[in-house]
Formats: structure tokens, C-alpha cells, sequence
């Protein structure tokens, strides 16, 4: 896989020229930026999504996107990448008051190599049933499974996965894999309208069914949805759980992914 091209693909499909997720939102491009704002009933998604800067403009900018979102009242997310400019954005975003959150991977394969790397995958160990949850099914498994996870309250995801679901049913597809009924393992794809690309979230796994293949086997189940779908990559914004499990897998990391947050003072 050539990275540059790749990083080009990507910066301009899933990253400037991207469609929001469904209708409500509002995509605004001002100047060398592109944001996103969501519906205020939706509890992510505003966001700076793109931008084209360099040392000079930089400031002024960053700047600009907290008097926009400050005016709003509403908090955002700039998500910046290891190969955006200036070298030093995220320095400069933190002196701006935004807090970085941790470092992932950015890694993006071709769906026909994971498919091939997938296709003869180990089956799941047994006890454990692999299923695609339905539109409008209850996903209180997977908040369950979320919290015990990562310790906080879920609520806030699994309501905005309901609300996308519902909007676009054939844009999100979310599999879990259930022991005696119980969610161990959750993850979903998003297959991004004019893109070539499809994308990978989730993969939370319960600490005692890990390393048991299972979240393996949610990656081959999403990749062949996305070859069935005739798309060419696969992305992941992957931990340093998961990174060594998809690069065995056929994908390779291309960069690195750094959200920075700001929220309006409290009143």
C-alpha cells in the first residue's frame, strides 16, 4: 500500500469532503477549515474536522474556532493528525485551552487484504455466539459491557448509536459477540456515503475473554460487510490494544491520531 496515497485518499474522503452522518447536521467550510455541527440533541459532534494551515495563520484560526463554538455554547473536538501543519499544532491547541486526550494509531488497510488475512480465521471459542444487533433492538448490553470496560457511565453512547442507527440504517452496522446472553465484546463499522472508505470502532472486550480471538473475529465480520460493499479501505483509529492485532491482520499504520477538546466556562 503506497501511505502517501492513502493519506491523501483519506484527508480528502473521510476527512474535507466528508458528509455528515445523517441529516440535521450542518458541514461548514470557512476558509482553510472544515467543522461540523450536530443537532443539539446529539451529544458529540461538532467538530473541526479539517484544516489547511501553516505557522502563520495557524493562531488566528485556532482562535476563530473557539469564538465560533464559545458563541454556540456548545463544546467541540479538533482532531488533529501527525501529519497535519504546522509540525506544532497540538502544542498550539493546548496553549489555547484545549485538553489533549490520548494518542492513537492511524491505520488503514485494504479490504481485500484483511478479508484475505481474515478468511481463515479461527472460529470464536465456544459459548460464544457472533450476531449483527438489529435496528431498534435494545442495546443495553452494550452499555453494560462499555461501563464495565471503561469504568464510566455508556448511556451517552449507546443513545447516540440508537440515533444513528435509526437515521441510516445501512450506514452503521454494530456486531457483538454474547456468552449465555451477555455482551462481552461490541464493535461497529460505518460505511461513509462517497468514500472508499469504511470504518472500524468499538472492540471493547470483557479482560476474561481476551485474547481468545473474538475481537478478531468482529474485524473479519466487518471487513467482509465493507468487500461486500465493494469498498477499498478500511481505517481504524486503533489503541495499543489493537494496533498489533489489526497490522497482523494486513493493515499498517500511516499516522497517528490526537483529539483535543474544548468545552465552553461553566457559567
Amino acid at each position: 500500500m503506497n501511505t502517501a496515497e492513502t493519506l491523501a485518499r483519506f484527508d480528502a474522503q473521510m476527512r474535507r469532503d466528508l458528509s455528515p452522518p445523517h441529516s440535521g447536521w450542518c458541514v461548514e467550510r470557512v476558509g482553510p477549515v472544515v467543522r461540523w455541527v450536530s443537532p443539539p440533541e446529539v451529544t458529540w459532534g461538532c467538530a473541526v474536522q479539517w484544516t489547511d494551515l501553516d505557522e502563520d495563520t495557524a493562531a488566528g484560526v485556532i482562535a476563530e474556532q473557539i469564538s465560533y463554538f464559545a458563541g454556540l455554547g456548545r463544546p467541540f473536538e479538533w482532531k488533529t493528525f501527525g501529519h497535519d501543519r504546522p509540525a506544532d499544532l497540538g502544542a498550539r491547541l493546548r496553549a489555547a485551552g484545549l485538553a489533549a486526550q490520548d494518542e492513537e494509531a492511524l491505520v488503514i488497510g485494504e479490504v481485500a487484504e484483511v478479508a484475505a488475512a481474515t478468511a481463515g480465521a479461527a472460529p470464536p471459542p465456544p459459548g460464544i455466539t457472533l450476531r449483527c444487533v438489529d435496528n431498534g433492538e435494545p442495546l443495553d448490553g452494550i452499555a453494560a459491557l462499555q461501563s464495565a470496560v471503561t469504568g464510566g457511565d455508556s448511556a451517552w453512547l449507546v443513545a447516540d448509536l440508537r440515533q444513528e442507527q435509526r437515521a441510516d440504517p445501512s450506514a452503521l452496522s454494530i456486531h457483538v459477540a454474547e456468552a449465555e446472553g451477555q455482551v462481552v465484546c461490541a464493535a461497529w463499522v460505518r460505511f461513509h456515503r462517497g468514500t472508499e472508505f469504511a470504518s472500524l470502532w468499538g472492540g471493547s472486550t470483557l479482560p476474561e475473554w481476551r485474547r481468545r480471538g473474538i475481537y478478531r473475529s468482529l474485524v473479519a465480520r466487518r471487513a467482509a460487510q465493507a468487500r461486500e460493499r465493494g469498498l477499498r479501505y478500511l481505517q481504524v483509529d486503533a489503541s495499543p490494544d489493537s494496533r498489533p492485532i489489526l497490522v497482523r491482520l494486513g493493515m499498517h499504520v500511516v499516522s497517528t491520531t490526537t483529539p483535543y477538546l474544548w468545552s465552553p466556562p461553566s457559567s
